[in-house]
Order: C-alpha cells, then sequence, then structure tokens
C-alpha cells in the first residue's frame, strides 16, 4: 500500500466517541486529523469495548507498576477498582484492535495516552491514586509487536513529520 493511501488507526475516543471508561469521549483537535479524516486515512476504533466491556465502565489500570508488555507476557493483570479482573478482555480487545488495523492497511497507530490499553507513553500504576508511570498499555504492545508505529495524543506532530516523509519519499 502506498504512504499516500495508508490507514492510520485512531482511539475512538480522539475523535470524540463515547467510549471512554467515563461515557465521554477526548476529541483530539488538530489540523492533521481533520485533513487525514477527510481523505479517509483514519480508521476509529476502542479496543476496550471489542473486548467486551460496557460503557461507561469501572475504571482499570495494570497492576503493580507493570506494562502492557507484562499482561502479555502473562506477569500482570489488567484489574477494575473494584476487584474485578479485565485481563482477559484488555487482551481480546487488543487483538482485535491489530486484527482491524492490519486488515484496514494501518502502519501507524494513535492512540490516547494513560490508558492500560492504548497508553503508549505513560499508564497509571495500579493503585488508582493517579501515579503514572513510563510504559504501554495493553493495545499499543500488541501494536508495536505487530510492527505498527504507535504515536500517543501528545506525539501528534511526530506522527504528522513521519507521515510526510514518507509521502516525500
Amino acid at each position: 500500500m502506498s504512504p499516500l493511501s495508508s490507514k492510520i488507526f485512531i482511539s475512538a475516543c480522539l475523535l470524540g466517541r463515547p467510549v471512554r471508561y467515563d461515557g465521554k469521549g477526548k476529541r483530539l483537535d488538530h489540523p492533521a486529523i481533520a485533513r487525514w479524516q477527510a481523505e479517509g486515512r483514519l480508521v476509529g476504533f476502542c479496543p476496550e469495548q471489542a473486548g467486551g466491556m460496557s460503557t461507561p465502565r469501572p475504571p482499570a489500570e495494570i497492576e503493580h507498576g507493570l506494562t502492557g508488555t507484562d499482561v502479555m507476557a502473562g506477569r500482570a493483570r489488567v484489574v477494575e477498582i473494584t476487584g474485578g479482573d479485565v485481563t482477559a478482555q484488555f487482551l481480546e480487545g487488543g487483538r482485535k484492535a491489530v486484527e482491524f488495523a492490519t486488515a484496514q492497511g494501518c502502519r501507524y497507530a494513535l492512540l490516547i495516552d494513560g490508558s492500560p490499553s492504548c497508553g503508549s507513553g505513560f499508564i497509571y500504576d495500579g493503585s488508582f491514586a493517579g501515579e503514572r508511570h513510563v510504559g504501554n498499555g495493553v493495545t499499543a504492545a500488541l501494536m508495536q509487536a505487530a510492527g505498527i508505529a504507535v504515536f500517543s495524543d501528545r506525539e501528534i506532530e511526530a506522527l504528522v513529520a513521519r507521515v510526510a516523509a514518507e509521502i516525500a519519499a
């Protein structure tokens, strides 16, 4: 697929869709998002909903300050603030996200940071006290393992530059 026609996977909440745990969206307003949307390049997806989770839903974090890579390896769980283990749903949603991204020809993923699913720069430490640490969520880890370049919403300019460089090449 040529760079001009390649698609970009994007967390559905960044398109303003009300899919987050709190039932809200978190629209990312940026000229590139509007342009890519008009070009039909963005494909929105919510891994947590795809994994069978409802909206709204209890907040969830990866336990013990671990990461999505640890969840993939079976060394950590994703738990809700209520104590419920939602690891299976996060893994299933992440796998479905990778399948969808691959089927759509996505070479890049633009994911909401902080999420135990989509976080790629930081995630919360599992204490539900608002403590963040460097790490990736389950979907971000699965995307990276599948060879899809992952960018957080805070890295939009880097993604813009990467896409522009490919188009110019």
